[in-house]
């Protein structure tokens, strides 16, 4: 007898389960791309947000990471402060707001990002290419919604 507890029948007819182990499984594919980088999923995801913003002449600060990335602000100083410490990125007064900080790649850190972009979305692609083009873009949208009411 199923206990009242629950309001699903079976754990596959939860939605929040399912995206769970959905995000669990893709994680654990990116982490092990990005292993042999010695890169955290989050500092990847920072190397390319600031890689992102820098390539449509937007200035990077940690306020538009974090909003960006949807990480915490936490989780987003200590990457930055070990992303700083490989020299790969470099953070500095905001000229205009003194209260920001800018966040910029280095040589190295384009480098690098400009390197594991391509071998992420190709993980992506192997990922999500179980699903046709069309219910890609169905789930693209419906995730982009689900975001945009949640925030």
């Amino acid at each position: 007898m199923l206990d009242k507890a629950f309001g699903f029948e079976k754990p596959e007819d939860s939605p929040g389960f399912l995206l769970w182990q959905t995000t669990i499984t893709w994680q654990r594919l990116i982490k092990k791309a990005l292993d042999p980088y010695q890169i955290s999923h989050a500092q990847f995801v920072i190397l390319a947000i600031v890689l992102w913003f820098e390539g449509v002449n937007q200035e990077p600060t940690q306020v538009l990471i974090t909003r960006q990335s949807k990480l915490d602000k936490m989780t987003v100083s200590k990457s930055l402060k070990k992303l700083v410490s490989l020299g790969l990125t470099k953070r500095a007064e905001h000229e205009k707001d003194t209260r920001a900080k800018s966040v910029h790649l280095t040589a190295k850190g384009k480098s690098l990002a400009s390197k594991l972009v391509p071998i992420v979305e190709k993980m992506d692609k192997k990922f999500f290419g179980v699903v046709n083009a069309k219910d890609q873009q169905q789930l693209i949208n419906l995730l982009n919604n689900i975001i945009l009411k949640n925030e």
